[in-house]
């Protein structure tokens, strides 16, 4: 970093000497020369050096390729600032790496290059920005979104250049921090090993203060945001007066401690009318149960609740019992369960809250709560089906989605045991991350691709982004009890990974799926595009990015094999389900 110091102050001598030249050798200066004057002060007074430029400018070029949802204007250019940024950084760390290969010091930069630079830069930028809204164009008629905000698009430039400016102004107080450490650690060691110590101490420092203090400090301002609306009741939600739900009359469960999603939960879904009207076949008031952060102190008593509470309302003596991990805040998609109680007719179902974060929160700050609430849940309600007789035991089912699936994976071992302790599981938008969603992906069988795998020529589990069709492997018998995992090929839930910084993965390679644009990997890039489409991967039309709708009741159909059930039902429950 000293000599990017030295670069920038022979910049400012060669400036400096340029200027004095002119105004000796002429009384008057060209407007052509002073317009360079001024660009080349511009940019000595904020110290840029040409190939951290050029770095900037060809990632904020790169960054206006199609990632897997479409992105407005403001998204665009925080995408943009964030990849120049970083493009900066590597430019200026590819010239220091070129200077001491080649042994020599910092060169000034000539006026004419920083012309050269700035028409190529604002060709490229220009070239760029235009192809990138055909791309997102393009995006958006394939998921048949309409809405287009053209005045964000025309700020995407000033978002990317401030927050540029942002980032930058932040890595140059890393530096300075760096030089303080080292020129204090020279009174004790010498010179190379003090910069050695200086930059691990200030990385060190860097990554406690946002892992420790920032990132542990937002989470808990979140965590206190969202408990407050934890205690709020949705609008047209009200206590049930049905001992078949949680804070009914007799539930063990009080009404005011299942939590905002909980109460949704408990006071929703289909009657046994309407389920016999849609689907033809008799029906029984569905069973749903819940425990809420605040019905217990830690998620082995509060499993230990709901399933009391189950037991209470008779779910053991149904025909299908559904155990849901639900999202970070508690919350449990209505089309998963409500399909699953269309198709079934006569079902039982639980569920509790382990967090008051979103799913993208908790996932950063604290994995092990959705595990433990995973297993705890699963591990209570098999303790007491498994004490039953075999003959008397309901069909025993699991269900996760989004953090859900991977909280809902962790009672289990692999293939064989969900096949063994379960009838039948659909886990919806697994995370990448997922243990065993990554065992079956990566272990796929040769020549399936990762964005529907085969595993183990399908015997158990499954994978597919239209149930409707055909699940691969095509003419091959799925018998015994059957594990689906539902993906949309644009869910950028299913598909990202810290590993897109420098690996490019399968499913970018191999052939796309028809709700996504040819995409190209691109090291730091593509991972930062993907983890932008994170925070918008519910804001899309249902059946694409992390949108399931109507395709859960086919997903359900294919894992419960319910009998009875005709196209006509099918297309009316998609229907339904689709408008909710």
């Amino acid at each position: 970093m000293d000599e990017g110091v030295r670069e920038v102050t022979v910049v400012r001598e060669a400036a400096g000497s340029t200027t004095e030249g002119a105004s000796g050798s002429a009384p008057a200066v060209s407007a052509e020369r002073a317009g360079v004057g001024l660009w080349t002060r511009a940019l000595n007074r904020a110290a840029l050096t040409l190939p951290g430029c050029w770095g900037a400018v060809i990632f904020a070029a790169v960054s206006f390729t199609p990632s897997l949802l479409p992105r407005g204007g403001l998204l665009q250019g925080i995408v943009c600032g964030i990849t120049a940024a970083i493009g900066y950084g590597l430019g200026v760390l590819a010239a220091w790496i070129w200077r001491a290969f080649a042994d020599r010091g910092v060169r000034p930069t000539q006026p004419r290059s920083w012309r050269a630079f700035a028409v190529s830069a604002g060709v490229l930028l220009g070239v760029s920005f235009g192809f990138g809204q055909y791309w997102q164009y393009e995006i958006r008629r394939l998921m048949e979104i309409d809405e287009y905000n053209l005045a964000l698009v025309v700020a995407s430039p000033f978002v990317a250049v401030l927050l540029f400016a942002l980032l930058l102004l932040v890595g140059r107080g890393v530096r300075r921090l760096y030089r303080w450490l080292a020129r204090a650690l020279r009174r004790w060691i010498g010179p190379r090993a003090a910069a050695a110590v200086g930059w691990v101490l200030a990385a060190a420092t860097v990554w406690l203060l946002v892992s420790g203090v920032l990132l542990q400090g937002l989470s808990n301002a979140a965590d206190e945001a969202f408990a407050v609306r934890d205690t709020i009741t949705e609008e047209g939600v009200t206590q049930p007066t049905t001992g078949l739900r949680s804070g009914g009359p007799g539930s063990v469960v009080p009404w005011d401690t299942l939590g905002r999603e909980g109460r949704t939960f408990a006071a929703s879904g289909p009657s046994a009318d309407d389920i016999e009207r849609v689907a033809h076949h008799t029906a029984k008031e569905p069973i749903r149960t819940y425990a809420g952060l605040a019905s217990a102190d830690d998620a082995e008593t509060r499993a230990g609740l709901a399933v009391d509470d189950l037991v209470r309302a008779g779910g053991f003596d149904r025909a299908d019992l559904l155990v849901i991990t639900t999202t970070g805040s508690g919350w449990v998609d209505p089309a998963l369960i409500d399909s699953f109680e269309y198709l079934s007719g006569d079902s039982a179902a639980v569920a509790m809250q382990y967090s008051h974060l979103p799913s993208w929160i908790s996932y950063l700050v604290d994995q092990s709560k959705a595990r433990e609430a995973g297993r705890a849940l699963f591990d209570a309600v098999y303790e007491r089906w498994s004490g039953l007789p075999a003959d008397h035991r309901p069909r025993l089912f699991v269900a996760g989605e989004s953090l859900g699936s991977f909280g809902g994976e962790t009672a289990f071992s692999g293939e064989a045991d969900l096949r063994n302790r379960t009838s039948g599981t659909l886990f919806v938008g697994p995370p990448n991350f997922n243990t065993l969603f990554r065992e079956f992906s990566d272990h796929r069988d040769s020549g399936s691709p990762e964005i529907q795998p085969v595993y183990k020529n399908g015997r158990t589990v499954r994978f597919a982004s239209d149930a409707s069709a055909d699940i691969p492997p095509d003419g091959q018998q799925w018998e015994g009890n059957r594990v689906l995992y539902l993906m949309h090929a644009s869910d950028p839930i299913v598909w990202w990974s810290p590993n897109l910084i420098f690996t490019e993965p399968d499913w970018i390679k191999e052939a796309h799926g028809d709700d996504v644009l040819d995409m190209v990997w691109i090291p730091f890039v593509t991972f930062w595009q993907v983890t932008a489409d994170l925070p918008f991967s519910t804001g899309v039309p249902g059946g694409f990015g992390h949108k399931y709708t109507e395709e859960q009741v086919d997903a359900w159909n294919a894992v419960m094999r319910p009998e009875g059930v005709t196209p006509d039902v099918l297309t009316a429950l998609r229907d339904l389900i689709g408008k909710g």
